[in-house]
């Protein structure tokens, strides 16, 4: 597990506490925590409140509170380098930003059912194996996303069903 993402994760998740959003963990870093196996997570996936149509809205309005968050990432030492994908590098450490209201549709994962964790005073959300299984076979779908990512997904689904006994 790569925990020095993990470690600003939760450094933007105190932060963004602060605002009061509560961060959900996406990608391999979020899969990391949750499998305790390496997925070699290139950035750091964040989802927060913003607007369930997605990428139908332009990106300066779809995520809640985007000039705080801006804001925050800045005084972070973080630079905007992506608004479409809501991009911001440091340092060789990338974070994008999601919408987690896109979830119900997207992977039918239910935001009322999402846990929330903390570490210290940085609360958050993360998926559960189940959880990840439904957002990772919805992205496998993804042509763009299945290209980019050479089919890094399938292994994924892979181990999630092994993990749950998914039959």
């Amino acid at each position: 597990m790569d925990n020095h993402k993990f470690n600003e994760f939760i450094k933007i998740s105190k932060k963004l506490n602060e605002i009061e959003v509560i961060p959900l963990l996406m990608g391999s870093v979020g899969l990391e925590v949750i499998t305790g196996e390496s997925w070699d997570a290139q950035d750091i996936d964040i989802h927060v409140p913003g607007d369930k149509r997605g990428w139908e809205v332009p990106p300066e309005r779809s995520i809640h509170n985007w000039m705080d968050i801006v804001k925050i990432m800045t005084l972070m030492e973080y630079s905007l380098i992506d608004l479409h994908e809501h991009g911001f590098y440091k340092e060789g450490l990338s974070v994008e930003f999601g919408i987690i209201d896109t979830l119900p549709n997207f992977a039918g994962v239910q935001l009322e059912d999402l846990e929330i964790h903390q570490m210290g005073n940085a609360k958050y959300y993360l998926l559960n194996p189940s959880q990840y299984l439904n957002v990772y076979k919805s992205s496998s779908k993804d042509s763009y996303r299945a290209d980019k990512n050479n089919y890094k997904d399938l292994r994924k689904i892979d181990y999630l069903k092994n993990m749950i006994g998914y039959v």
